[in-house]
Formats: C-alpha cells, structure tokens, sequence
C-alpha cells in the first residue's frame, strides 16, 4: 500500500460542528455564591426551628414579603446599573399607596386604586428623571429632595392616619383562596416583572444602552445614544415599580400609611449590591438581585422565628453588604 502523497497530508481538517462551536452556558459564580447562603440559611431555619420554618405556610410568607420589595429592588437595579440612585423609592410606596387608599379612590374599585398607584409612582419618577437628566440635578440630591416631599405629602393626605381598605375586589387578592396553585397572586405578579425586567435587560435596545450609559455616558454620548433621555426612562421605570409595589403592598396590609415601604430604598440597594450590581453603574444582574431579596427576605424570617432582637438583624445584613463589596471589588480589579 502507498504512503499518503504530501498533499493528502496537508488537507487541512473538516471544521468543527455548529454543536461544538456553540459555547456551553456558564453560571455566574456570584448567583451561585447567593444559592449557597440560601442553602445555609436554610439548612439554619431547618435545625432550628423545622416545624414552623419548613412548612408551607412560611414558605409562602417568606416569597410574599419577598415580592414587594422585590419589584421595587427591579426598579432600583436598572437605575443603579444606569449610573444613578434612586433614595425615594421607599417614599413613593408610601405616597402611592396612602393616594390609592382615600376615600374617593376607593369608590373607583380596583381598577381604580391600581390605576392610581401607577400613576402616582410615574409622577414621581418623572420629576426624578426631569431633575436629574435635564436639572441637571445630582442623583442623590434630587431623589433625597423627593423622599421628604413624598413623605411629607404622604403624611399630609393621610392626616397621619391609616386609611382601611373597604374594597373587596383588593382584599381577596391577599386571600389563600386567590392562590394559584399555591402560590399567591403578589408572588406571581413578583416573577412577571422579575422576568420582564430581565427580557428588558438582557434582550432588548433599551437595556444595552442603560449598561453603555451607566459605564460611560460621555462614550455612549459620542455613539449616538440620547443619554438625557434614557435616564429620564430609568427614573420612569423605578417610579412604575414603585407604583405596582405601593398596590402589592395595599394588598398585603389591606391599608394605606404613610410611615408604609420605610426602608425600602435600603433595602433594595442592598438586595442589588449583594446581586453584584455596580454602585459605579455599567454592570449588574437582575437575577442576582432577586436572589439578594430572597436572602435578605430569608434573614428576616428567621431573626423573627427565633425572637431575635431585630438589631442583630441590621448588623447581620450590614456585614453581608460589606463582604458583597468587597467581593465585587475584587472581581473588578483582578
């Protein structure tokens, strides 16, 4: 049999499949992080308090309570990863939700009472946008500005007073018998917007420019990209989230107040900085912060199972906000 000639020996070999080019998926250490503190606070909730903490009931507590800050948190990422803060969020709830509670929102049923929070956290929102973007007006000053009037106007409309929700419609929203398969209707509403907000991130214009002007809005200016304009639509953003979680919210409590979503702005920036959001802007996930809610939300319901004071509990979340810090830190400068 004859060697193979010179020119067989350089045929170069066939190309690769489509199968094997294509890259297999990777998980994101830092969600993989997050799921293993779940596994902990889990396996801490199991040893500790296995009756009340494993059952059905407290499962659905924890996702519910989960929901609310957790539509908020969806909108402070966007903002966040956009090169802004948003330190109002917690005022608008309060304010959306003490407005869609008066009297004669109520006589507009729920229809009414939602269409109410919506707009009033749009309101807000704008104002935010239209200071920051065409103020100009720094982030923190403009949404610490509409923290106090949204709280003062909340307190002025309420009189300080709880407004009692009366509209049947609403209160059977926050009923087992409203549950999907279990699941309540807040916690559903919470994954639609979780998912929505991810599409909007990660397959969408839209979400390509916030990551390009939250990293460089001077670059992303000379590409032609309007960055006035798309932080006016993040503030937007925020603003909605806010709006749907003030009538979350109303559900849950079946009332208005204006001392309602304290906090909250901390909490969501917390939940997002843990996700592996960018303080800086032009990074961040809104997977991880779901997952950053889902921890907070569990530390809470486990501080409250095992009557712990809840100072301990600020600590706790203060120590995991800095080592989230520090981690992303150390993942940007290597």
């Amino acid at each position: 049999m004859s060697p193979p000639s010179a020119d067989a020996a350089k045929e170069p070999a066939p190309p690769p499949s489509p199968r094997r080019l294509r890259a297999a998926p990777r998980l994101d250490p830092l969600h993989l992080s997050l799921l293993g503190v779940l596994a902990v606070l889990a396996a801490v909730g199991a040893l500790t308090t296995p009756d009340e903490f494993l059952s059905t009931d407290n499962m659905q507590l924890i996702l519910t309570q989960a929901s609310v800050i957790g539509v908020v948190t969806v909108g402070v990422t966007f903002v966040i990863i956009g090169g802004g803060i948003d330190l109002s969020v917690g005022a608008i709830v309060a304010l959306a939700s003490v407005w869609a509670t008066t009297v004669a929102t109520q006589d507009l049923g729920l229809g009414g009472m939602l269409m109410c929070a919506v707009l009033v956290g749009l309101g807000c929102g704008l104002v935010n946008g239209l200071l920051i973007a065409y103020g100009p007006m720094v982030p923190f000053i403009a949404t610490l500005a509409m923290l106090a009037s949204a709280r003062g106007l909340a307190l002025q409309i309420s009189d300080g007073k709880t407004q009692v929700v009366t509209v049947d419609a609403v209160l059977d929203l926050g009923v087992p018998d409203s549950y999907v398969l279990g699941v309540p209707p807040l916690v559903i509403v919470f994954a639609v917007v979780a998912a929505l907000g991810w599409l909007l991130l990660n397959r969408t214009t839209f979400g390509r420019r916030t990551v390009a002007v939250g990293g460089n809005p001077e670059a992303s200016r000379l590409a032609g990209i309007a960055v006035r304009r798309q932080r006016l639509m993040l503030y937007l953003l925020s603003g909605l989230c806010c709006g749907i979680a003030a009538f979350m919210l109303v559900v849950l409590t079946g009332s208005g107040q204006n001392t309602n979503g304290n906090l909250y702005e901390l909490d969501a920036i917390a939940a997002a900085i843990i996700g592996g959001t960018l303080l800086s802007g032009g990074r961040g996930t809104l997977t991880g912060s779901v997952l950053g809610v889902l921890v907070f939300t569990t530390i809470t319901n486990l501080f409250a199972l095992n009557n712990l004071q809840s100072d301990v509990q600020q600590i706790a979340k203060g120590a995991i906000i800095v080592a989230a810090v520090l981690v992303q830190k150390g993942r940007t400068t290597s």
